[in-house]
């Protein structure tokens, strides 16, 4: 059991949240669980997620060991763009899941890296281990995955702190007439429909940048950057300004007219301070076959 102490410094916001932005290795949603588990006290006493943290409180977190991993490992093989002691950075392909979760227990980037690499870091527990961020299952791109404990902390404090540098490519619906944009609104649970994210009054700011590539009859080719990470951010910014990406089932137009196994969306960029050395480090994951031949197709309709 590690055990953390927090000498409260400020007051009136929730203590999941307190303490999550205290010890950046732990997501909110796990402080969340901690709590539950009683993990979590103050001066001594349980209290529940919602307590209101006060000037000098002194919180006690219990943070378990991390549980022996036992998801199977499979021989999956792996788009690798770069390795080291730390972390090995991949470019996963559309339809795999990154992790693990009810239902869904193989096949995934976690079950390969365990096939690949034994090391990895354990703060996310068994279904997630070394998993410091993810990208949707139909979205393509590259991603960093931690090798210990030491590197996870330090990069989920880097995107904690929106220092990493993630761009992505998107193939929108309609033709977008500005050069550049920036869509600002914060991201939360849809009420009505939970499979879905949403703009909701008591979500998570989020903001994203674009910028057009190029301009089609009737798509805009974009570039996106995220100065925030929320769940499925890009589709839903995009789609809350009238341009949903190119094949989302989830955020999209109902009729889709190619057929698409899922969104128009890569991760095409990514950088982030190496968390032993500190050197930046920057890498690319080149555009799947299918971006590309859709673009192709885009390309030949233009020119009619």
């Amino acid at each position: 059991m590690d055990l953390k102490t927090i000498v409260c410094s400020k007051s009136g916001e929730r203590i999941d949240s307190y303490v999550a932005n205290s010890l950046d290795e732990l997501s909110r949603s796990y402080v969340q669980k901690l709590i539950d588990e009683g993990m979590v006290k103050v001066n001594d006493k349980l209290v529940k997620p919602n307590y209101k943290v006060k000037i000098d409180d002194i919180i006690t977190v219990g943070i378990p060991e991390p549980v022996k991993l036992e998801v199977k490992a499979e021989d999956i093989k792996l788009d690798i763009l770069y390795e080291d002691d730390d972390v090995i950075v991949v470019n996963k392909p559309q339809g795999m899941v990154v992790h693990p979760a009810a239902g869904n227990y193989t096949g995934t980037l976690v079950n390969a890296l365990l096939y690949h690499c034994t090391n990895l870091s354990g703060i996310n527990g068994v279904l997630r281990p070394g998993i410091v961020h993810r990208i949707d299952k139909d979205t393509s791109g590259v991603l960093v995955v931690a090798k210990n404990d030491m590197a996870h902390r330090n990069l989920a404090k880097q995107i904690k702190e929106h220092t990493v540098n993630r761009r992505y490519i998107a193939l929108v619906e309609g033709v977008i007439k500005t050069e550049c944009g920036t869509v600002e609104g914060a991201i939360g649970r849809n009420p009505t429909d939970r499979k879905k994210m949403d703009i909701v009054q008591n979500g998570k700011p989020a903001i994203t940048h674009f910028k057009v590539l190029r301009r089609f009859k009737n798509y805009t080719l974009i570039e996106a950057k995220l100065e925030t990470g929320r769940t499925h951010q890009i589709r839903v910014h995009m789609s809350h300004i009238g341009h949903p990406v190119v094949g989302d089932p989830l955020y999209g137009v109902k009729k889709q007219k190619f057929n698409l196994k899922g969104q128009a969306l890569h991760a095409a960029v990514l950088g982030f301070m190496h968390p032993r050395t500190g050197d930046y480090m920057e890498f690319r994951a080149p555009l799947p076959d299918y971006f590309k031949k859709l673009i192709s197709v885009l390309d030949a309709d233009n020119q009619n």
